[in-house]
């Protein structure tokens, strides 16, 4: 009764937020024709009422949006609700979370800045993925991607911040990626090398993202980090190819780069298409824009080469034990062999070898956490 309790009221806390962050995008946006339509649709309601938050109410909402990464945005945007709908009382508590979060934000910034320098200076590129992309927020790990070589990355990560390497999975092994455990840092720095995708299969993806990359300010830091589309290609290798679940940031993060123009949707075919996963990145964008479409009657206004390739939309998806839950069978392996096949197609036997790795170790994975609780070691 306890665990069904949590999981409603953690739905009701992805609603709250989610209500909160998307209505805000509709305030500062023109309607277009189609989300003028869309207006009669009633909009999704949250069952929490910021004002008469209990504190095991409070607590549930920050744990969602810490593991959303939204924790900053949703309680920025929560504080500036009218008066009558925040009482003294929550907006201390969210004032003093957001004020530990920020703290802890620049701190991490501050690391993730000097690794980055430290990799420049030593002739190796260093590109910033995904911690990023959630500013004012940042996820629970710095993720980071070089060209340098594997021997050079681990010799400096541990000489000069003291690192340790936590434990690797195969899936670690096969996708080139460390994980450093750095004194003063709470936060693991995940280094990918020369390789991304789970398997390590996205090789031509790699060594492209540079020469598209760009520099960005963040918490009075200048970072490397990379296009627009590339950084939609990321997400879609993460949600549809991985983990098969969205955050919500991963909605408001691509809201926010298609309300703004940044997108140039020809450009994300095209990589998306060497890589193998332009169906994938085709469903991934009409999943966020169904969601959108929930929750600010407006979607993205994505173009008709983006829609017909979708497999599927948001209606597939369902809040489950604290996430947006993207279906495995048959949507999720769909999306898997048309990669595979695009990858063999291309005669890459190599990445096609690794590729085919996967569900094993997604079945392994499963087995796993079903005999002993977990999935490390192989995930």
């Amino acid at each position: 009764m306890r665990k069904a309790a949590h999981e409603t009221l953690s739905r009701s806390a992805i609603e709250f937020f989610s209500r909160l962050l998307l209505s805000a995008h509709e305030r500062v946006s023109a309607v277009s024709a189609e989300g003028a339509a869309a207006e009669a649709r009633p909009k999704v309601k949250s069952n929490l009422q910021f004002t008469e938050m209990r504190p095991d109410e409070f607590e549930t909402l920050i744990e969602l949006a810490q593991a959303h990464h939204v924790i900053v945005r949703g309680l920025q945007a929560a504080l500036k609700l009218p008066r009558e709908d925040r009482s003294a009382t929550q907006s201390e508590w969210a004032e003093g979370a957001l004020e530990f979060e920020q703290a802890r934000i620049g701190r991490a910034a501050y690391f993730l800045h000097a690794i980055c320098t430290l990799f420049e200076e030593c002739g190796m590129d260093a590109l910033v993925i995904k911690s990023l992309d959630h500013w004012p927020d940042m996820g629970s790990d710095l993720d980071l991607y070089t060209n340098g070589a594997p021997d050079d990355v681990l010799r400096l990560m541990k000489t000069r911040f003291n690192a340790r390497i936590a434990p690797r999975s195969w899936g670690d092994r096969l996708a080139a990626k460390w994980n450093f455990i750095v004194p003063g840092l709470p936060e693991a720095v995940e280094v990918h090398v020369g390789k991304l995708g789970q398997t390590g299969e996205q090789t031509a993806l790699a060594s492209s993202m540079i020469d598209r990359s760009t520099k960005i300010l963040r918490g009075g830091y200048s970072f490397r980090v990379t296009s627009a589309q590339d950084r939609l290609i990321l997400s879609a290798l993460q949600r549809m190819y991985r983990h098969f679940y969205f955050r919500l940031c991963d909605v408001v993060d691509t809201v926010t780069l298609a309300d703004a123009g940044s997108i140039d949707y020809g450009v994300l075919r095209s990589s998306a298409e060497k890589a193998g996963v332009w169906t994938g990145v085709a469903t991934y964008l009409c999943i966020v824009s169904d969601y959108a479409m929930s929750y600010r009657g407006r979607g993205l206004a994505l173009p008709q080469f983006v829609t017909g390739e979708a497999q599927f939309g948001g209606h597939e998806v369902h809040f489950e034990r604290g996430y947006l839950r993207v279906p495995v069978l048959p949507q999720a392996m769909r999306l898997y062999g048309l990669q595979l096949a695009k990858v063999l197609g291309r005669g890459e036997l190599k990445n096609g070898v690794r590729l085919s790795l996967l569900p094993w170790l997604a079945t392994a994975a499963l087995v796993g956490q079903k005999l002993t609780g977990s999935d490390k070691g192989i995930w």
